[in-house]
């Protein structure tokens, strides 16, 4: 091989050189029409390198490390080497055999990375193959692991893109193993593979050798995370993207907007399993680091530059993205809390929730060690900014009201941001889903509230907001938002009813309900059994014929909906007999078509057990009540 100080190793360095230069940088304004140019001309720069290298090896008769001179191998099986191996046995990495293998495996992995980038992938896979089959001769040390590190998460990239998840896993898992094992038993800071076409005077510095290792290891971690996730290993992929996004922060190798979107996206991971501690210290630190990448340029200055634009547009969006983020955490947080202290109908169990308070300070103190525990996201710029954010929402369950109402405050802040963004001209969508959710943030807020009166306030609240969405939007396009809106509308209206009565009936004393409250009451009653009614008529075919069998995901809105709707008719107060039958008889059609749809189709028992159970008892009571009433009807005529 040629001597360092050589022409002809300089010649070989300054190739290298360019060839990095036109596939980092100039690429980068390769025109439309030509967009692979100047990778085209990098490959070249590295054959020319390969051949440059094979001749040096044939001119000293030294031992052939493997390729063919100048000419690709056909393609070796994509399976890894035994990991155990790469450390025992080969050349030493040191030896000028060991480093022939390495400088040629390089130019193959740099080779394999330009086909890929060219979308060439068959070619690509063929010489990142070559690239493992040199460093098969190799033992595993500071001159070549970080080669045998980049190899391999290449490949591992390349196989995930083809949906071949397992073997990407291989590879990236041995990335994983042969990282570990080295920091183990060397852990110097390793040449880096830029540094094998490299002057003397122009090698790197032991920290910034460490910062690019570390940083191939980070990619090993992210793609994993990747594969983990799409193995349906969902925790394990949790795990390797909190210590990837924990490493780039450390690294300082990040875009803040980027990341803080991720970490926003991993919150919501957490929030699914219960854990508010995690999540919220991964929204926090959201929140922090994307505040690193600026201020949203203006309206103005965005009209004045295509670049400022496009910023404006992105940093809006992502900060609005991670704001539903946080409004699902305090959403999640209030409605958990809910189902821990509700009782057998849904009401604020208060033994439970004085049992609950008086283990509030162990619960805290755990909270505590956790935190101490966790992996926290920041540098000592940025720890005490985090702490700041998490400090504005708890992340223990909320006890009382003075508790939710504080979650449910921070959950309203966020949603009026990012309705910002997502506005109802161009994401319809979007819109009503945070609409949907802030309707739900006072639905969870309403059960912690003991007035009855405020409950049912926060409920028109919910009526008040989407009403007017859900009749103006077109069922041609937004079915099954529609749907959704109706079924919630006819809930809120339900519960609104159900309180109105209960305050009549304690403010009554026991004597009659005057015309006023029968009013209101009935009011409710019918608004809720409309909606009810127009998600029923929204499965129906164009002629109004109701479906002869209900879709699974349909079956159990359905048949709730009948049973509700039954209920409802039979609830109304009227003074008049004929309505009164009217009323009875619609209900007694709701409940008969319960009943006989699961007769029909005994599978959707399971999924309406207790709506089955009183809809049969109704329709053998009322019946005798509609006859009794007949009767009476006939006597007074």
């Amino acid at each position: 091989m040629a001597s360092i100080n050589s022409v002809e190793w300089r010649s070989i360095c300054d190739k290298f050189t360019n060839a990095q230069r036109l596939t980092e940088t100039e690429s980068r304004n390769d025109p439309e029409n030509d967009p692979f140019r100047s990778k085209y001309k990098a490959r070249e720069l590295l054959r020319e390198i390969y051949c440059s290298l094979k001749s040096f090896e044939a001119g000293e008769g030294e031992e052939d490390v493997g390729g063919e001179n100048c000419e690709q191998r056909p393609p070796d099986q994509p399976v890894d080497g035994q990991t155990e191996d790469a450390f025992s046995q080969g050349f030493s990495g040191d030896s000028p055999a060991g480093m022939r293998a390495a400088k040629l495996g390089a130019v193959e992995y740099y080779l394999g990375v330009n086909h890929v980038d060219t979308e060439e992938l068959s070619a690509g896979q063929e010489h990142l193959m070559n690239c493992m089959k040199m460093l098969e001769k190799c033992r595993v040390s500071s001159e070549n692991v970080s080669l045998f590190i980049h190899v391999r998460n290449q490949l591992g990239i390349l196989w995930a893109g083809r949906d071949e998840t397992e073997t990407a896993q291989g590879f990236l898992e041995s990335a994983e193993s042969i990282y570990q094992r080295y920091m183990k038993e060397d852990g110097r800071p390793p040449t880096d593979m830029t540094e094998y076409f490299t002057t003397e005077e122009n090698l790197l510095t032991h920290q910034e050798r460490t910062k690019r290792f570390e940083l191939a290891y980070t990619h090993t971690m992210y793609y994993l995370a990747q594969v983990y996730k799409n193995l349906g290993e969902n925790e394990r992929a949790a795990t390797y993207c909190h210590s990837t996004l924990q490493r780039q922060l450390q690294l300082n190798q990040f875009s803040p907007m980027e990341w803080a979107l991720n970490a926003a996206t991993l919150s919501q991971y957490y929030i699914t399993k219960g854990r508010y501690t995690e999540g919220r210290h991964c929204l926090a630190a959201a929140t922090v680091i994307s505040g690193l990448a600026g201020e949203v340029p203006s309206e103005a200055a965005a009209q004045e530059s295509e670049t400022e634009s496009e910023r404006r547009e992105q940093l809006w969006q992502k900060r609005a993205e991670i704001a539903r983020c946080w409004i699902k955490y305090c959403l999640n947080l209030l409605q958990d809390a809910k189902k821990l202290l509700e009782d057998n109908i849904g009401e604020l169990d208060t033994d439970r929730q004085d049992e609950l308070k008086r283990a509030r300070r162990q619960e805290e103190e755990e909270e505590e060690k956790g935190r101490k525990s966790a992996l926290l996201f920041g540098s000592e710029d940025t720890f005490d900014s985090i702490a700041s954010v998490e400090e504005k929402v708890m992340c223990l369950f909320p006890l009382d009201f003075t508790e939710a109402r504080a979650v449910f405050l921070v959950g309203q802040n966020y949603v009026t941001q990012a309705k910002e963004y997502f506005q109802m001209d161009g994401y319809v969508t979007d819109h009503i889903e945070i609409l949907q959710d802030h309707s739900s943030l006072f639905r969870a807020l309403a059960f912690f509230e003991e007035d009855l009166e405020r409950r049912c306030k926060m409920h028109k609240r919910r009526v008040d907001m989407l009403e007017p969405i859900c009749n103006d939007l077109n069922s041609r396009y937004y079915l099954l938002i529609r749907r959704q809106l109706m079924f919630e509308l006819a809930e809120t209206y339900n519960e609104m009813m159900d309180l109105k009565l209960t305050l009549a009936n304690r403010q009554a004393d026991n004597h009659s309900l005057d015309g006023h409250t029968i009013k209101k009451f009935n009011h409710l009653c019918s608004a809720s059994a409309k909606y009810f009614q127009m998600f029923l008529d929204s499965l129906c075919s164009p002629e109004g014929k109701p479906p002869e069998h209900l879709e699974e995901e349909v079956l159990r809105p359905a048949l709730v909906a009948r049973f509700r709707v039954a209920r409802l008719h039979s609830k109304l107060i009227s003074s008049s007999p004929p309505v009164q039958l009217e009323n009875l008889n619609r209900a007694l059609e709701n409940y008969k078509y319960v009943v006989q749809y699961c007769e029909a189709h005994p599978e959707a028992a399971a999924a309406v057990e207790t709506e089955l159970e009183l809809s049969t008892e109704m329709v053998g009571l009322l019946p005798l009540k509609i006859n009794r009433l007949k009767s009476r009807m006939a006597a007074n005529n």
